[in-house]
């Protein structure tokens, strides 16, 4: 059985003569009906004590809600096709669309990724929920790219481990506004939940630790075409990053680079960015897999347009064109089916390492 998810809030100024459950509504991610059904079912505290929901927030109160776990659901297998780059008989690495939600969850119980591969009728580990199972990362909705996928449980707690101990190279292909002050900068600030806006996420003193390289591979007018390597997987870690230091990725609405989506020629609820590029190694064999994703048609003609050379919207893959694939690192000897020390986070995330930015 799930345990109730224990969130701990304090109200700050912002919430001074708010009712508690506007206040809880917004700390904790819910609807204003959810956070007063928690208040009457008596799972919140203020200072210790129960109150009701017209309660009015003073500064400091310590506030403790318990969510109970949701009821079990089932997860409906579904005939969706995927784009399957490797597959052997321990995992297997999917290329994903932008628009495919990775997991079933509250809004999207159907049509994800996880449902479509239930439906290929093979085992997956079971990663520590149905909903997640066979996950070893994911990508956000509107991220496309590489992601992989275990299959047995002995392979999902190698790769997991590969991935906390930064075993597993993710380069990412990205596009922003405004150009950076060096051709290669290092962004390492901590990321967290954005305390004015617990839908975001933002750098935040308090946030868990992340890093991100970015390497300039062209200049155009109106913005850079980046190379990213994370060294941490944070939820949107690379769009924070860089809207942190001013360039939002080009088409993030969320971010502040939705703007100018005609001049990018990027449909509604796109983004550019595209996780193009994985090196690990096989978490039975040890054999170093080096796998690819070519930028998909979207994203091509939006570099065709910013770089104004139309012929990268038909090329195989403008990546190549620029260098993306000629960075070069070692990759460690794998140390096969080691456990991932301190196994879920409350967030569930192996150790930080599920929570991966898109």
């Amino acid at each position: 059985m799930k345990a109730a998810d224990i969130r701990e809030l304090v109200v700050t100024e912002a919430d001074v003569g708010e009712r508690l459950d506007l206040i809880i509504a917004r700390g904790c991610e819910l609807s204003r009906t959810q956070a007063a059904t928690l208040i009457a079912n008596d799972h919140v505290r203020v200072n210790g004590q129960s109150e009701r929901a017209s309660y009015r927030g003073v500064l400091d109160d310590a506030l403790v809600v318990m969510i109970p776990p949701p009821p079990g659901r089932d997860i409906t297998p579904e005939s969706i096709p995927l784009d399957i780059v490797y597959e052997d008989d321990v995992l297997v690495v999917v290329n994903k669309a932008a628009g495919m939600v990775v997991h079933p969850a509250p809004g999207n119980w159907t049509g994800t990724l996880v449902n479509a591969l239930m439906g290929r009728g093979q085992p997956l580990a079971a990663g520590g929920a149905p909903e997640r199972a066979g996950l070893v990362h994911r990508l956000d909705k509107d991220t496309s790219g590489l992601l992989i996928v275990a299959k047995s449980d002995t392979a999902h707690r190698a790769l997991s481990a590969a991935l906390a101990a930064r075993r597993i190279t993710r380069r990412y292909a990205a596009l922003c506004w405004g150009h950076l002050k060096a051709d290669a900068i290092s962004v390492d600030k901590p990321v967290g939940r954005d305390p004015r806006d617990r839908t975001r996420m933002a750098v935040v003193a308090d946030g868990r630790a992340a890093r991100t390289d970015f390497t300039r591979l062209a200049r155009f007018d109106s913005g850079d075409l980046l190379r990213a390597h994370l060294h941490s997987g944070r939820t949107h870690q690379i769009r924070v990053h860089l809207a942190a230091v001013g360039h939002p990725v080009v088409g993030d609405d969320t971010y502040g680079g939705g703007g100018g989506r005609k001049l990018a020629a990027l449909p509604p609820r796109r983004h550019f960015l595209h996780a193009a590029w994985l090196r690990f190694r096989h978490p039975v064999t040890g054999t170093l897999l080096d796998l690819r994703s070519p930028l998909p048609d979207d994203l091509r003609v939006s570099l065709a347009a910013l770089s104004d050379m139309p012929e990268l919207a038909t090329h195989p893959d403008p990546l190549d064109v620029f260098g993306f694939y000629n960075a070069s690192d070692p990759v460690p000897e794998p140390t096969l089916d080691e456990p991932v020390a301190g196994g879920l986070d409350a967030d569930g995330d192996a150790d930080g390492s599920f929570d991966d930015e898109e």
